[in-house]
């Protein structure tokens, strides 16, 4: 659930090597204004596998494109049967410490905005407020027809009606929420449509193959125009949809930190690379800023 253009970017040996001093990103929001970039890897510690990372889900899943999804019943049918076993299982992940640390940096007023490529709505669920959620959420669902959206969990009652008994076991879960099923465990799946007006529904996502919204994406611009600096937290940004930002906040002359375990495409614009696990990192980060992050298992 991304555009596409480059989904096989590999780093080059002509990137900058990665640190473990966190000591830049504890100075950058301890100056405050730091606009914070999310994507796939700050899912990982909640369970939610990336797409790129050590066992990432590209090597063994390719994500439906728009053009498939509307392309046939058939693929529809294939989309909503692992998606809607997938939602069994993603709809219950938590946060986990490096989305409550963003948030907590947020409540101390370090942090100026929340950009996140993922649809799983964590920062949400940690307390972050006012998210720019670029790719769209799985919690939504919109009809194709009639442009009405509603909560994925009404559709999920409404599957569950409509296909009695279906458990089949899947091989994973991938980040965009679908789980990894074969055509025969889908046969027979029954897909429901629009409750107004009959049409087809989808999930309120970008798809590989469409574009995010302009309007989003001169939100985020804007963003980034306003913030002091770019904090870029588990994503390779791969595609154009988050690197761009990366690239307008280095012309910008704003510095750009990345806390990300492998290479990303953003590096050479970066003024560090951080490659240490998310959580760890930015509950160190939080400690040296005298930042308290909320943890409601020690509640």
């Amino acid at each position: 659930m991304r555009v596409r253009p480059t989904l096989r970017w590999t780093p080059t040996d002509d990137l900058p090597p990665a640190t473990t001093d966190l000591a830049p990103v504890v100075d950058a929001l301890r100056a405050g204004g730091v606009l914070v970039l999310s994507g796939a890897g700050i899912s990982t510690e909640s369970g939610i596998p990336d797409y790129r990372g050590e066992g990432g889900s590209l090597s063994r899943h390719t994500p439906m494109t728009f053009q498939e999804f509307v392309g046939g019943a058939a693929a529809r049918r294939r989309y909503w049967a692992r998606s809607h076993l997938g939602w069994r299982t993603f709809g219950r992940a938590l946060p986990n410490a490096g989305h409550r640390a963003v948030a907590a940096f947020a409540r101390h007023g370090l942090v100026s905005g929340v950009i996140t490529q993922n649809v799983d709505g964590l920062h949400q669920a940690a307390g972050s407020e006012g998210v720019v959620e670029l790719h769209g959420s799985l919690d939504r669902v919109v009809c194709l027809s009639c442009g009405r959206t509603s909560p994925r969990r009404d559709l999920a009652e409404r599957l569950e009606a409509a296909n009695p008994g279906f458990s089949p076991v899947a091989a994973g879960i991938n980040p965009d929420g679908d789980a990894d099923l074969t055509d025969e465990q889908v046969v027979g799946f029954r897909v429901v449509p629009c409750a107004v007006c009959g049409g087809v529904l989808k999930p309120d996502v970008v798809y590989f193959g469409e574009t995010v919204p302009p309007q989003r994406v001169e939100l985020c611009r804007r963003m980034v125009r306003e913030s002091t600096s770019l904090l870029v937290l588990g994503s390779s940004l791969t595609v154009m949809s988050g690197l761009r930002f990366v690239r307008l906040a280095a012309e910008s002359g704003k510095p750009v930190l990345i806390v990300n375990r492998d290479a990303t495409r953003g590096d050479r614009h970066a003024l560090t690379r951080v490659g240490l696990p998310l959580g760890a990192a930015l509950t160190t980060v939080a400690e040296r800023l005298d930042v308290t992050v909320e943890d409601p298992a020690a509640a």
